[in-house]
């Protein structure tokens, strides 16, 4: 998946996960923290610089990440910027403007922005194995745990699925007319529906012919300069927070 590849494939996939998680849970609060739109947006920019020039992440990859949650956004600012009035009298209805302008808007949708990158910056730099471990040394519930790692397994099973069953319906040209392919298309969601039962209970019947003991353990890589990186991500932090602050 893209967001596996690059968070294999970036230049800080060696630093140690928890100055990762500490930067962006320091930008999460400088993003809160924003108290003009303007300020927000300079945070996410920031933050969007750094991924990009500094972890490697690609700019194409990044906004294609990005552009369904911003998708998303876009849709949940105009649902607050405008609001329908249903008049009963004549069964019509009117459009009404927030009454305090486009402020309110702005000032969620900065904060928003900047939260988001802030993810995507811990998302995009690192992978989802490294991300349990910390969590695991932060003492995180093993049940939420093992949901997680079973959800993420899942996800390349659903994908691997998808891809086989999709390459052979092209190669009988399955999606050769539009007839074929909504006939296709309802043949894969059938086979998917079915093959991802039969693999969720060959993994449920694995799992517990080990009773279920222990949690799942993955080997984690030594991280060189794991005090240097921390410290760099305080100082990260720190220079957010402030910016935050100041700009008002």
């Amino acid at each position: 998946m893209l967001i596996e590849q690059c968070a294999y494939s970036n230049r800080w996939r060696r630093v140690t996960p928890a100055a990762k998680g500490l930067f962006s849970l320091g930008a999460l609060i400088a993003a809160f923290t924003a108290t003009q739109p303007a300020t927000a947006a300079l945070v996410a920019l920031l933050l969007v610089i750094t991924a990009v020039f500094g972890a490697g992440v690609p700019a194409a990859r990044f906004l294609r990440v990005a552009l369904p949650p911003l998708g998303f956004l876009l849709l949940g600012c105009l649902t607050l910027a405008y609001s329908l009035d249903f008049a009963p009298a004549n069964g019509g209805f009117t459009v009404r403007w927030l009454p305090a302008g486009w402020s309110p808007v702005l000032q969620l949708a900065a904060r928003s922005c900047a939260a988001l990158s802030a993810l995507l910056f811990l998302a995009l730099t690192t992978p989802l194995v490294d991300l349990i471990a910390l969590l695991r040394r932060l003492k995180m519930p093993e049940v939420l745990l093992e949901i997680m790692v079973l959800c993420y397994r899942m996800l390349f099973v659903f994908s691997e699925a998808l891809h086989d069953t999709r390459t052979a319906q092209a190669a009988r040209l399955g999606y050769a007319t539009p007839a074929l392919t909504l006939r296709s298309l309802g043949s894969l969601t059938a086979n998917l529906t079915l093959q991802i039962w039969q693999r969720a209970h060959d993994l449920n019947v694995a799992a517990q012919s080990r009773n279920n003991d222990g949690a799942f353990r993955f080997l984690e890589p030594a991280y060189a300069n794991s005090r240097r990186d921390i410290t760099l991500a305080c100082l990260g932090v720190l220079a957010l927070v402030l910016l935050a602050v100041t700009l008002r």
